[in-house]
């Protein structure tokens, strides 16, 4: 189709802490790598589209790429920065902005959990003080409902954490590398019921590029480069869901966020959930994972107890699921992380992921998901 668009570049600057470099310069690596996997300068591209929290405005690059004109759009929604990111690059090819376009994302936390203000959030106080603008609360609560629901046991988490480690060992670029057995993960300190130190992501550091274009650009490289983007769709929540940062919860049901993606997402593919060889999922923590399984079609609430007992999200399981270890083994840069996600789709359905490499994808799902109940969508698709 004529408004097909493809990723023909990546580059990934590796997460976890870099103290010698500024966030700046981790992109600028990112960005130098993308180039050179897509045979291309800096002086080709037609626009930028980056975005980072903590470590400066993502149109700050062209001082150290070079200052050609090119037009620079800064964006940020939180976690799912990237997922905003991409598909505002996607739409500026198909509003005429140019057939080349770089997404960027990166970030440079400090060490220990996010500081919410409450009133940039448009928050009440009483929000903070009840402790849910601390996230962990605020998942740990989530979580636990789910759990009660729909019968996940606490060994389901601990599950979901040590596959995380394994694949990060696998991962060149991942920052927690160690693999960490069941004990090691169910009795390390409890931060909030049921969620222990290593279910939880930390705030990290890194980088992310993607170079993306239209078909005609993309006719010129072989199809073993080239992957398509065979849907995108971001959205924000519905009044009455149990998102990050909403004060509300209703007691009839409505579709959540990233249900609401999905949908839209498996809509424009014209494809179903089954079909998916591999997904990168949000898992700010275990119960984030689990429950954006159901949530995206992948599972019926409840079948993901079973589907990790018998290890069918591992590398080699029915569906491999974070197969770079996820944000539990590579940290949270929120600016990098929606990309690292759809790095690693393009990484598998090349056939280059060495260690990790899946079975022969062709179908690659990302779901990324931030504050204020933002959730967003990709599939990528082999091209044959």
């Amino acid at each position: 189709m004529k408004n097909d668009i493809y990723i023909i570049g990546v580059g990934l600057h590796k997460f976890g802490r870099t103290p010698d470099k500024t966030g700046l310069e981790q992109a600028k690596s990112a960005v130098n790598k993308a180039l050179k996997d897509s045979k291309l300068k800096w002086q080709d591209l037609d626009f930028a589209v980056g975005g980072s929290q903590d470590a400066g405005n993502a149109d700050s690059l062209i001082n150290k790429m070079g200052a050609t004109g090119l037009p620079f759009i800064n964006v940020f929604n939180g976690c799912a920065t990237g997922g905003s990111a991409m598909i505002t690059g996607m739409n500026s090819i198909l509003a005429g902005q140019g057939s080349l376009g770089l997404i960027v994302g990166f970030d440079k936390h400090d060490p220990g959990a996010f500081r919410v203000d409450l009133d940039k959030w448009d928050l009440p106080q009483w929000y903070g003080d009840m402790g849910f603008a601390l996230t962990t609360q605020f998942f740990a609560t989530k979580i636990n409902r789910y759990m009660h629901d729909h019968n996940i046991s606490e060994s389901s988490l601990v599950r979901v954490a040590m596959k995380a480690f394994k694949n990060g060992n696998l991962n060149e670029n991942a920052w927690r590398t160690k693999i960490l057995s069941y004990d090691d993960i169910k009795s390390s300190i409890m931060i909030n019921h049921p969620l222990t130190k290593y279910m939880f992501c930390s705030p990290s550091e890194g980088a992310a590029a993607l170079i993306i274009c239209n078909e005609e650009v993309a006719n010129r490289y072989p199809s073993n480069q080239k992957i398509k983007i065979k849907a995108c769709s971001f959205k924000s929540r519905r009044e009455g869901t149990f998102e990050v940062f909403q004060p509300s919860y209703q007691p009839h049901m409505v579709n959540t966020v990233t249900k609401d993606a999905a949908l839209d997402a498996f809509n424009k593919a014209n494809i179903s959930p089954e079909e998916i060889d591999i997904a990168q999922i949000q898992d700010t923590e275990s119960g984030a994972e689990i429950m954006h399984m159901a949530e995206l079609g992948l599972c019926e609430d409840g079948e993901q107890e079973q589907l990790l007992a018998n290890n069918e999200t591992h590398i080699n399981g029915k569906l491999p699921i974070n197969t770079d270890g996820g944000c539990l083994a590579n940290g949270e840069p929120v600016g990098a992380s929606g990309l690292r996600q759809i790095i690693e789709n393009v990484i598998q359905l090349r056939g280059q992921a060495g260690k990790r490499q899946t079975k022969n994808p062709r179908l690659a799902l990302s779901q990324v998901y931030g504050a204020p109940g933002i959730s967003c969508v990709s599939i990528l698709e082999k091209v044959q």
